[in-house]
């Protein structure tokens, strides 16, 4: 079994005339193009630890299998703004489990993504922990009732957000969440 006993969060931009080798470049760009990339969902393990990306970069090998939390998003219109956005989502008890949530979108600015993946995240980890909230207040008020319940710690995101190549090149952007931890 595993189970992923630290995290770390990472992203990267990539432009090529193949859609394909834009990716690969934008892996490069987050330092995990050596790895073979396993997607999984949205749960952030108990007791698992956020590490800095440099410490994480350090744990991986190449050929790796590696699991990740992978947002993606990739254009080839010139001028096109696209983002994409990992948002995180920590319970104050470390014995429960977290959230993470991938969002990716066309035209949204990187603070806003990068808000909205938060808010995705926080919003899930609220449902499990029985914390209210209300959809429609804004960001900083749910912010405060997460604060106010006592059993959110920490939200935060990773978001990447370029501008499409001006001569139609693909531009492709990412973010990820790196799970690192022992089989048994």
């Amino acid at each position: 079994m595993f189970v992923a006993k630290k995290i770390f969060l990472t992203k990267g931009v990539g432009k090529h005339r193949e859609r394909l080798s834009s990716f690969e470049l934008a892996l490069r760009a987050a330092g995990i193009a050596a790895c073979n990339i396993v997607r999984v969902s949205s749960i952030f393990p108990p007791h698992c630890k956020l590490i800095s990306r440099t410490e994480g970069l350090r744990l991986l090998k190449p050929g790796q299998v590696t699991f990740v939390v992978l947002s993606e998003n990739s254009t080839r219109e010139p001028h096109r703004l696209i983002a994409a956005s990992v948002g995180l989502a920590l319970p104050a008890d470390k014995s429960m489990y977290g959230y993470l949530s991938e969002h990716h979108s066309f035209g949204e600015a990187e603070d806003r993504a990068g808000e909205y993946a938060e808010e995705l995240a926080a919003e899930m980890l609220a449902t499990t922990l029985d914390v209210e909230f209300d959809p429609d207040l804004n960001w900083d008020e749910k912010k405060e009732i997460y604060r106010i319940s006592n059993k959110i710690v920490r939200t935060m995101n990773i978001t990447q957000s370029a501008v499409g190549d001006k001569r139609g090149l693909w531009t492709t952007v990412l973010t990820a969440a790196i799970l690192i931890g022992d089989y048994d």
